[in-house]
């Protein structure tokens, strides 16, 4: 007979001598929160839950309905390695609930499960695989800078270098927290770094991608350093990005692979891949969601920007990765490490999705450098451009039905805010740049 899976996590919690428990969940901007509490109160929440008061919360409630309780998931529960092993913490990633028990309809986790369900009304589950890069710099006065840690480039190897160090820190901590990593290497800018982790379903990669960078810039701080996962922290160098691989399957089997395809490549794939372009813009807002993504998307610097896909060509959005067989996937290249993972792989599978189920068929891949053709050229060969600022981008979300669907109005809500404050902000400051311009002259 099955065990209650809360005693199961009980027991855990004694035998790990684990004194307080964080209960972790991301805000709209996939920022994560937590709640403290000694272990004492851990049947509590695995039961009953923990209540607290989410009017504070970016894109939760109203003061007036404020009221929201955490729910941990079992599975999540992790030790966190880089704390005081006399007094262990321990991790459990929340689900977000109204105080009547139903789902909160802001809570990001809860978007991706309703995406999920969606999908496996066809029989299909949805994996993914990101990989995020980022920035070590140099603190100062206990403040973060801009200073470079390292001058390496990309795969070079310095075994006196802090970074490498830290990197390793950063491996060890994560394998310790159930990760399976697969590769850490130096980016291709200066004092830039990539650690790659195996792909799962879509939530629980999400789960990962918040706790990745939570102990990145942990780990890092502990080494004096400040890890950035900023979209283009410098200017005239490599952005960081979170290249997205994603991939359908289906009575377990890879829905993407057909050995007697063109290229491999099912239909189902090719419909997913033209769902993709369809809503491209849209998901913009929410895969680049602040205003220093749009200067990474940006020509030149690897990052894509116009709407194409290609088997092989990196300057496209959407490239399909060799070799094929039980590990075809496509590669999202868009997307970047601020974004909200919950969202961001939601709207993705929404738009998948659409693809699949009507059939869309896209435009011949290309094989062509889009960097290095003309406006004329790929206007011809009908390749759009993405939104260039999250003005345009969200004025492109607010436009695309099927994806304010499946973030829902509460979501949609939140961001339009959210992006009113932002934009406007920006637009009214002034930058040093007009200073340095203009100043001299007028």
């Amino acid at each position: 007979m099955p065990r209650d899976p809360a005693t199961e996590i009980l027991e855990r919690i004694e035998h790990d001598r684990v004194k307080f428990l964080r209960l972790q969940f991301s805000d709209v901007l996939g920022l994560p929160k937590n709640v403290a509490i000694p272990a004492e109160q851990a049947e509590k929440a695995l039961t009953d839950g923990i209540g607290f008061d989410g009017s504070s919360i970016q894109g939760f409630a109203r003061i007036e309905e404020s009221d929201m309780v955490l729910k941990p998931d079992p599975d999540s529960y992790t030790i966190l390695p880089w704390r005081s092993q006399e007094n262990p913490v321990a991790r459990f990633i929340c689900d977000v609930y109204r105080p009547h028990g139903k789902p909160f309809e802001g809570d990001p986790r809860h978007v991706l499960r309703r995406a999920l369900d969606d999908a496996a009304k066809d029989g299909y589950t949805f994996n993914t695989g990101p990989e995020l890069e980022f920035f070590l710099f140099r603190m100062r006065d206990g403040k973060p800078t801009t200073a470079f840690q390292d001058v390496g480039g990309y795969f070079d190897l310095a075994p006196t270098d802090l970074a490498e160090d830290v990197r390793r820190d950063i491996t060890l901590a994560l394998t310790r927290m159930g990760f399976e990593i697969e590769a850490s290497h130096h980016e291709v800018a200066e004092s830039q770094h990539e650690i790659d982790f195996k792909y799962s379903d879509a939530l629980r990669t999400a789960d990962n991608v918040v706790t990745f960078k939570f102990a990145v810039k942990s780990l890092a701080l502990m080494k004096g350093l400040h890890a950035s996962f900023m979209a283009k922290p410098i200017f005239g160098i490599n952005g960081s990005g979170m290249h997205t691989n994603a991939s359908l399957s289906r009575d377990g089997r890879n829905a993407f692979y057909d050995p007697d395809a063109p290229m491999q490549l099912s239909e189902t794939c090719l419909h997913f891949i033209a769902g993709l372009l369809k809503h491209a813009s849209a998901i913009t807002r929410v895969a680049n969601p602040t205003v220093n993504s749009y200067k990474r998307l940006v020509p030149g610097y690897e990052a894509p920007c116009y709407i194409s896909w290609s088997t092989s060509n990196r300057s496209a959005l959407i490239r399909v990765p060799a070799p094929r067989g039980n590990s075809t996937r496509i590669e999202f290249r868009s997307p970047d490490p601020t974004c909200n993972p919950y969202l961001a792989f939601a709207v993705m599978l929404a738009a998948g999705m659409d693809g699949v189920r009507n059939r869309l068929e896209p435009p011949v891949g290309t094989t062509k450098n889009v960097f290095h053709m003309t406006e004329e050229d790929r206007k011809e060969d009908g390749i759009e451009c993405l939104p260039e600022n999250l003005f345009e981008a969200h004025q492109r979300l607010l436009e695309d039905e099927l994806i304010c669907t499946a973030l829902g109005s509460h979501v949609v809500d939140a961001l339009s805010n959210v992006a009113r404050i932002e934009w406007d902000a920006f637009r009214t400051a002034v930058h040093p740049w007009e200073l340095e311009r203009y100043l001299p002259t007028y």
